[in-house]
This record gives C-alpha cells, sequence and structure tokens, in this order.
C-alpha cells in the first residue's frame, strides 16, 4: 500500500490518502450454500438472496426460508451495518443492511464487515464507482454471467482518506445524489406517463363498436401467416449464406440490424425472403412481449427470418403499415396474451392461433387517415421520450462524474490536522498480525450403535506425559 499507488498501478493519491487492498480493511464471508432441505429442518430462517439487493436498497418482500445450524448463525447471518455486495451478475452491485435485527444470505452474496479505518457507506459508494467506471471487471470471472470470487474482492484496491474525510465525502456524496436521485424519479415518471399515453392512442386508434363502413375478420382472411426457417448446425455453413432475423432483431416497431446473424438458405432463400411491407411478429418471447409487431422495410436488404418469427403478408384491400396497428394495438390491448401457450417458460403464439384472431378491415381511405394521425401523435411521444432518455443519460454522466470527484479528492477539502490513514492501516495489520487464527471445530457424525458400544468397552488411553502435550500445543 502507498500513496503513489503500490497496490496495481493505482494513481497517486492525496495527502493523508492511501491504497489498500480491501482485505486489509475489511472481512468479507461468502454466505450458506443452498440444498435441498433449505426451508425445512430445526431452524428455519428467512435469508436474503442476490435479487433481494439492488443498487443501494435491500428489498425484503420476497424472502424464503433456509435450515441454519444454531452454532452457524453468526457465521450465516448479516447484522446492521454489514455490506452485501453481489457474488454474481452486476458485479458491484452492493447494499448495507440496516434493520435492527439480522437475518440470513446465501452464497451468492458477500459480507462485509468493514473495520475502523473505512466507513461502510464510503465502500458502498467506492463500489458502485467501481461497477459505472469499469474498474471491477478485471476482477471478475465467468464470460455470459459475471462472478466476483471472494479472493478477488479482498484484492480491489481502495483509496483510503482519514475516516474524519470519509464521512465529509458521504455526506456531500448524499446531499448532491439525492437532487440527481429526485430528477431522475421525476424523468422516469414522465416516461411511464408516455407509455400510458402511446398505448391509449394504438387502443384507441380502432372503436370498440365498429363503423358501418368497416368489417370484422380474422387475421387469417386479411392476409397470409408464415413461419420462418427452423435453425440447424447443418446450416452455419454452405454455399449460400444469407444474414436473417430472429426474435432478438423485432422489437415494436422497430428491427435492430446490430446483431444479424447468417447460415445457409440454398434451395429456399426465395421462401424465406423478407419481401417490404411485410409485417413480422414475436412467436416466442415472455407473455407480455408476444405477438410484438414490426414492419420490415427493406433494411436490411436481402434478409430472410427464421421460425422464431411470423410473417404477416397483408391482402390487397389492407395497407402494411394499417396492419401494424392493428397487430401494436392487440399487442397492448394484452389479446395476444389470451392466445399464448408456456413451454419451458417461454410463452408462444403459435401462427395457427394467430389466425383465428380479430382483424377489423376499414375502408383504405381510413386506414391511410388512421395511420397518418397515428403516426404524428406516436412521433410527438417519441419525441418526447428522446428528451427524457437525454435526461437520463445526463443523469448518469453527472452521477460518474461525481463519484469520480469524490474517490479522487477533489469533492471535499483535506484536512492537515486529520490522521492519515496509512498509520491507521498499518495498527489495524499489527493486530491483525498478533491475533490466532480462529479455527473451526468440526462436526463428527453420529457414529453407528455398534462403534459406540466398541467405544465404551475400549480399555482407557494411557496419558500421555506433560512434554508431549506442551510439544503438541506448540506446533
Amino acid at each position: 500500500m502507498s500513496e503513489s499507488g503500490d497496490v496495481d498501478g493505482e494513481r497517486d493519491l492525496p495527502a493523508g490518502w492511501v491504497w489498500v487492498r480491501l482485505g486489509e480493511i475489511a472481512d468479507t464471508d461468502l454466505g450458506k450454500m443452498l440444498d435441498k432441505k433449505q426451508s425445512t429442518g430445526r431452524n428455519p430462517m428467512p435469508y436474503l438472496r442476490n435479487v433481494n439487493v439492488q443498487w443501494g436498497q435491500i428489498n425484503t418482500s420476497d424472502l424464503l426460508k433456509m435450515d441454519i445450524d444454531p452454532e452457524d448463525v453468526d457465521r450465516f447471518t448479516v447484522s446492521k451495518g454489514d455490506l452485501l455486495v453481489c457474488e454474481g451478475g452486476e458485479v458491484g452491485r452492493c447494499a448495507i443492511w440496516g434493520r435492527d435485527e439480522s437475518i440470513a444470505y446465501q452464497k451468492a452474496l458477500h459480507r462485509v464487515r468493514a473495520s475502523v479505518a473505512l466507513e461502510t457507506r464510503f465502500l458502498r459508494y467506492y463500489l458502485e464507482f467501481g461497477a459505472f467506471s469499469g474498474r471491477l471487471k478485471r476482477f471478475t470471472t465467468g464470460s455470459t454471467i459475471k462472478h466476483l470470487p471472494q479472493q478477488r474482492l479482498r484484492e480491489v484496491p481502495v483509496p483510503l482518506p482519514p475516516v474524519a474525510e470519509q464521512r465529509r465525502i458521504v455526506e456531500a456524496l448524499e446531499e448532491q445524489l439525492s437532487r440527481i436521485d429526485s430528477g431522475v424519479s421525476t424523468l422516469l415518471a414522465s416516461r411511464k406517463r408516455l407509455e400510458g399515453l402511446r398505448k391509449r392512442v394504438l387502443v384507441s386508434a380502432i372503436p370498440d363498436k365498429l363503423p358501418g363502413s368497416w368489417r370484422m375478420t380474422t387475421v387469417d382472411d386479411a392476409g397470409t401467416l408464415e413461419l420462418g426457417r427452423a435453425r440447424h448446425p447443418d446450416w452455419h455453413r454452405g454455399p449460400e449464406m444469407r444474414p436473417y432475423l430472429r426474435v432478438a432483431n423485432v422489437f415494436e416497431d422497430r428491427i435492430d440490424t446490430s446483431d444479424v446473424m447468417e447460415m445457409d438458405f440454398s434451395g429456399v432463400w426465395e421462401k424465406y425472403r423478407l419481401e417490404h411491407g411485410d409485417v413480422l411478429l414475436n412467436e416466442g418471447q415472455s407473455p407480455h412481449l408476444v405477438g410484438r409487431p414490426a414492419l420490415y422495410r427493406g433494411i436490411p436488404e436481402n434478409v430472410a427470418f427464421t421460425n422464431s418469427l411470423i410473417r404477416f403478408q397483408a391482402g390487397e384491400d389492407v395497407l402494411p403499415e394499417w396492419a401494424l396497428i392493428v397487430f401494436r394495438r392487440h399487442l397492448h390491448a394484452k389479446r395476444f396474451m389470451r392466445e399464448v401457450r408456456i413451454t419451458t417458460n417461454i410463452a408462444h403464439l403459435s401462427a395457427k392461433r394467430l389466425k383465428n384472431i380479430e382483424f377489423p378491415v376499414p375502408p383504405q381511405a381510413v386506414q391511410k387517415q388512421i395511420v397518418q394521425r397515428c403516426d404524428e401523435l406516436l412521433s410527438g411521444i417519441a419525441v418526447m421520450d428522446q428528451q427524457v432518455e437525454t435526461g437520463l443519460r445526463r443523469a448518469r454522466a453527472l452521477k460518474s462524474a461525481l463519484l469520480r470527484q469524490a474517490f479522487t479528492g477533489g469533492l471535499v477539502p483535506q484536512d492537515s490536522e486529520e490522521e492519515p490513514a496509512a498509520p491507521l492501516v498499518a495498527r489495524i495489520a499489527a493486530e491483525r498480525a498478533a491475533q490466532p487464527k480462529p479455527r473451526r471445530a468440526r462436526k463428527t457424525t453420529a457414529k453407528p450403535p455398534a462403534q459406540r458400544v466398541a467405544d465404551a468397552t475400549a480399555p482407557e488411553p494411557t496419558a500421555a506425559p506433560a512434554l508431549a502435550v506442551q510439544q503438541e500445543f506448540e506446533l
């Protein structure tokens, strides 16, 4: 540890600060491993999971129970003031347990108990800063799901100011962050209202009671439906490799082209090639997103689609844009949800069931008028939503800059009369070195009756000489 950055080559720090590894100034432990008997036993206790710990908050509305041996209660419970850090998922996500009563926690969480050299709230904000800035990534393992093993957590470098300065930093941070959070809450509330307004525009585009000039038919009668091509390992290579769209590319009224994959379409390219005006609907998704539609407007060019999508091609008296309005209306009115079937936690809307869903058809002139009016209203909503997104991005940037300033010594002034952090860290290290390492008692299993009888009838062992006992303790 040093002010000039001997911990993993970190940058220089203000006077009185010092670089330390987290394990030097805090004790860490992982929670209890879950087993098949987690909710039964002599001592069932509610416990916290990874999902209960959010950014700065702990949600206790959905707690499960597991059995904990009374001898292990202290080891597998958190007390008021302990910091909980997620071991997997969003690296750096953490919160402080603020209740008087203790609670158990599972192995997917780290329990961090700060020493006298560290203000727990200071560490909580520093880990959040490390997550936002990407500094914690180098301590993680895993590719798909990131993990922060306990030994790697202990190696995380922490810029440590004097304790009094840590408290001043936390107070200044919380004052500024509360203002940012208030602004973010207002923006999120505005976004929710915009979403409600968007839904109202789409649902009200089609009246409950159709005018006399309209007719009510089915999706099957209004056009044609077709599933895309199934994916197969044999088609990962071939002479006619073509790009294709899948459910991950199709959002509501938007096709994402950032991750378009390819496979061989030899002999079947024309069958699955998309045409301008095709409407694509998600065949499999979470229940509230099944049937999410988008209109293919020719971008990207020469692209096919897979069987995770259903293609609708409008009939002669139906505009593709009108079909998109109808399907978006069904999505927001939860009409598709009444037709889904769930397999392995994924909801499916089969083409067979989609065919029978009602489809209103007004005269084409009316279709054009409604489409134009909806486009105007939805475009205005989109502009306001973009303004909200711009505000949220600015809030994130401001928060990141504020955290960076806090942990580089620029948020509050230093006080030269305060004890520097280095001597206190040195005293903690000396105290730890002087303490004997705790030895956990080994649990013994019950012996079978025959063994207990043999032990009871065995002769008493000869007492060892005092010198031998003394030597054994000295080893």
